[in-house]
């Protein structure tokens, strides 16, 4: 498996997207001593089986890639991916999905609250980063639009802005691959 110098990882949840990720990172750090590899990490603890799901997810990072940092940033990711690109950097970003839950519905909200509209002076900011960077980018993210359309207008709204930022993302990635079942499928550039 080739590292592309941006590649956008899709699927639908325990599909292997962060592994696949990890994987890359993990090949990026044995090809030289030279190179470094950081996670952008986009989720909040919101409660407590979010705070336990991200000790499981940086634990198993740990041990299958100890060479990779962590920085977290819920919400200035195109700046974080400027701040942290690099040459000799590959930098995965896991994941979109929680970026722009925290974006358009942040924890703060009022429940009865439609999300916010998706900022696209933002969403151009990022893909600006990811099409500077001066290192391979990966980017982690769901694809949830397969499904039955959702019934409350709140979820729809959020699925349509997951499915457009996808969409722009995918646009200028070098490479695309979706992932069922640990399986990696391209659908943009060769795997």
């Amino acid at each position: 498996m080739s590292i592309a110098p941006t590649e956008l990882i899709l699927g639908g949840q325990k599909s292997g997207k962060s592994r696949r990720a990890e994987l890359l990172a993990r090949q990026w750090l044995d090809a030289s001593p030279d190179h470094e590899a950081v996670l952008i990490a986009t989720a909040q603890p919101w409660d407590e089986e979010m705070r336990q799901r991200i000790a499981r997810h940086q634990a198993d990072r740990a041990e299958r890639v100890p060479g990779m940092r962590t920085v977290e940033e819920p919400l200035a990711l195109a700046e974080a991916i400027r701040q942290q690109s690099d040459a000799r950097t590959l930098v995965v970003v896991d994941c979109l999905t929680l970026w722009l839950t925290n974006l358009l519905m942040p924890a703060e909200n009022e429940s009865n609250k439609a999300p916010a509209p998706m900022d696209t002076a933002r969403a151009a900011s990022l893909l600006i980063a990811i099409q500077e960077s001066k290192g391979p980018v990966v980017l982690v993210g769901n694809e949830i639009g397969l499904g039955v359309i959702p019934m409350g207008r709140e979820v729809r709204a959020f699925v349509d802005a997951l499915g457009r930022l996808n969409q722009d993302v995918a646009t200028v990635c070098e490479r695309v691959t979706l992932m069922a079942a640990g399986l990696p499928l391209s659908l943009k550039g060769a795997a």
